[in-house]
């Protein structure tokens, strides 16, 4: 399931491990950060079965957010109503996007020579380049400013992800080289061809051997991920539960009025079989009613289903208010479940004896 929805993540989980690393609990702190970073890379890149590593500060999807305020290249005075856009911020090391998965569409990647003294650049998503800069095509080697009037030049588009909620319309985002914009504590985002669970001692090991006192939190990312998946996957739950419940008060009130409508027409029924009436004609006499009240419910509940599945899209993940599939497998299940519970009953008053029936009151 994780694998098929990495086009809507922005990056792809499966397979991958995050480690929290909190340097600065450790005694790393300004320019030491950095390097202890690199040796960790390096490190843990060393490790068999690793494809790549990359650190991101917050982790998207799990980590918190944080924003910042972007303004076009022409804007004089930066105060926060002239902001083109508030967008979500994120500092990442050169090899992040290949580690995440996160596809490129064009332009280039972050290297170890983006640091402080290199000129100030960024990778934003197609949102951000749509929103701030017209297009997606003219969009590389375009300049936009920070708050503090910093003049940052984009060197590469990255596909539009998820930040925030799985919910969320598309955001704009922008990563930034983590060496120019130093951060302690970081997510490490390791790659591998072997399962997730198993890198965990290996990593752990590795981090410990660089420095006993690093304090490290491991876990896949796929099970990262159980925390922004919960609302919706407790939503779909709560409405699998309600939908079942009703459906099954639907049958029983369908069941009840076609046994108490074939009841009370029991007179009648006898007379058309006493007559010569076929099985089949008195049962499209005996159903007739109820199945034009039937094709009246379905399509009134069709109606209010696509007006109510609204809703369903702003709490379900991948919910879709007009999935022709499920809209159509609803109905058909809804007419074959109510025809069932009104041919019961009509079956039932049949397999009588016509005599007996035209005895009844």
């Amino acid at each position: 399931m994780v694998r098929a929805l990495h086009s809507n993540f922005g990056f792809d989980p499966q397979n991958a491990t995050l480690a929290d690393v909190d340097l600065s609990m450790a005694g790393y702190q300004g320019e030491r950060a950095p390097a202890m970073q690199k040796r960790m890379l390096s490190a843990v890149e060393a490790i068999p079965g690793v494809e790549s590593v990359g650190l991101v500060e917050p982790a998207p999807l799990y980590a918190g957010n944080v924003t910042s305020l972007v303004y076009t290249d022409k804007t004089a005075e930066l105060k926060p109503v002239n902001a083109a856009a508030q967008v979500y911020l994120y500092k990442v090391s050169p090899e992040y996007f290949h580690a995440a998965r996160t596809a490129l569409l064009t332009g280039r990647s972050f290297t170890w020579h983006d640091d402080e003294n290199a000129p100030r650049v960024a990778v934003v998503n197609t949102e951000f380049a749509r929103k701030i800069f017209g297009s997606v095509a003219g969009a590389v080697g375009e300049y936009y400013k920070l708050p503090d009037g910093t003049r940052v030049e984009v060197v590469g588009i990255a596909e539009q992800g998820k930040y925030s909620s799985l919910t969320e319309d598309p955001k704009p985002a922008m990563f930034l080289p983590l060496l120019q914009s130093p951060e302690s504590e970081t997510w490490m985002i390791v790659r591998s061809s072997r399962d997730a669970k198993q890198m965990a001692p290996a990593i752990r090991n590795t981090l410990r051997k660089l420095d006993s006192g690093l304090p490290v939190y491991i876990q896949t990312w796929v099970k990262e991920l159980d925390h922004p998946l919960f609302a919706s996957r407790m939503a779909a739950i709560a409405l699998g539960v309600m939908g079942v419940m009703a459906a099954m008060l639907s049958i029983t009130g369908i069941f009840g009025l076609a046994a108490y409508s074939v009841n009370k027409r029991l007179r009648e029924l006898g007379i058309r079989m006493t007559l010569g009436a076929q099985h089949k004609e008195v049962l499209e006499a005996a159903l007739g009613r109820a199945f034009k009240l039937l094709a009246f419910g379905s399509a009134v509940g069709l109606l209010l289903g696509i007006l109510a599945s609204r809703v369903l899209t702003s709490i379900v993940y991948q919910a879709t208010p007009r999935d022709p599939l499920v809209l159509a497998s609803v109905v058909l299940a809804m007419l074959l479940l109510g025809l069932i519970a009104t041919w019961i009953p009509a079956w039932r008053a049949l397999s009588i004896d016509p005599a007996i029936l035209l005895r009844e009151e």
